[in-house]
């Protein structure tokens, strides 16, 4: 009789050669990640110094103008120009600035109130808890967009309320995380231990509590980064982001909608664009959960 195969025991702890090659798999992809998150920020940083033209300056003579990298008087455009005769590269570098600062801004503030209300709703339990996920509950069945439009309906438009409405649509994902990491911490010895000498619940939070919840939060920020930004630019597109003449790169996908058949470079390129940075930011915050997490790094 032939021997019948050996049962496969679901959860059972990965072979050594599959844990090295998760391991390089998520090292490669990082350091993708790594690379293009690196040349946007180095991109917007030096922007003043890499753009070859004005992102405001208008020539109506170079209206739609295919790419070229052909220098004439008036100057060379390898990505072309939009409907105004607008350089789309120095537009787009410029435009990085936009997408690297509302975003990082908007997910530090959304982080700051969503790990404290997290830990306070983990940490205190009953009526706190209760109110705060049933707060978190209420905002996410409401339609984020409908939210943005009613806020800066009243508000008005600007960066400054466009980052207030980002990071209040991402306090919820942090204040989740973290209260179900704090409702494990919290019955640790050490936490017990400080609760026995008489600390008082401020320092124990700060001291014993939110160090034990650091990587998670590090990784759902920068995978918020990525989500914050598309969502910038949907804004954008909409007209509700960020404003003309300020290069955005959501901005710059609504101008060149109606010219796909006859300048297909004029949203093409803040798409490709948008797309790194995107692409740059999920593959940095996967390698980070891979390298923070280390329930991931031995499962099966």
């Amino acid at each position: 009789m032939a021997a019948s195969n050996p049962p496969v025991v679901s959860g059972a702890p990965a072979t050594p050669g599959r844990r090295r090659r998760r391991i390089r798999g998520s090292t490669v992809a990082g350091a993708v990640g790594w690379i293009l998150l690196g040349a946007v920020v180095a991109v917007a940083v030096l922007a003043p110094v890499l753009a070859p033209h004005d992102p405001l300056h208008q020539d109506l003579e170079l209206r739609a103008g295919a790419p070229t990298i052909t220098r004439s008087a008036l100057g060379a455009h390898p990505l072309g120009n939009d409907q105004l005769g607008r350089d789309i590269l120095s537009r787009l570098i410029y435009g990085s600035r936009v997408s690297l600062v509302v975003g990082s801004i908007a997910v530090l503030l959304g982080g700051s109130v969503g790990v404290t209300l997290g830990i306070a709703a983990g940490y205190f339990g009953g009526w706190a808890d209760r109110i705060i996920m049933r707060a978190a509950d209420i905002q996410l069945a409401f339609p984020f967009i409908l939210l943005a439009m009613i806020i800066i309906a009243v508000a008005g438009p600007g960066i400054t309320k466009l980052i207030g409405v980002l990071a209040l649509s991402g306090w919820v994902t942090y204040a989740r995380v973290v209260r179900s990491e704090v409702l494990s911490v919290r019955e640790r010895e050490f936490v017990q231990a400080a609760r026995v000498v008489g600390l008082r619940d401020g320092r124990i939070m700060l001291r014993h509590i939110l160090p034990n919840v650091t990587a998670p939060v590090i990784v759902v920020a920068t995978l918020e980064l990525a989500r914050v930004v598309i969502l910038e630019a949907a804004l954008s597109f909409l007209g509700l982001g960020v404003q003309p003449p300020t290069p955005s790169w959501g901005r710059m996908l609504a101008d060149g909608r109606d010219f796909l058949a006859t300048a297909w470079w004029i949203s093409t390129f803040p798409g490709l664009a948008l797309m790194a940075l995107v692409l740059g930011v999920n593959l940095v915050g996967d390698w980070l959960r891979d390298v923070l997490d280390p329930r991931i790094r031995y499962a099966s």
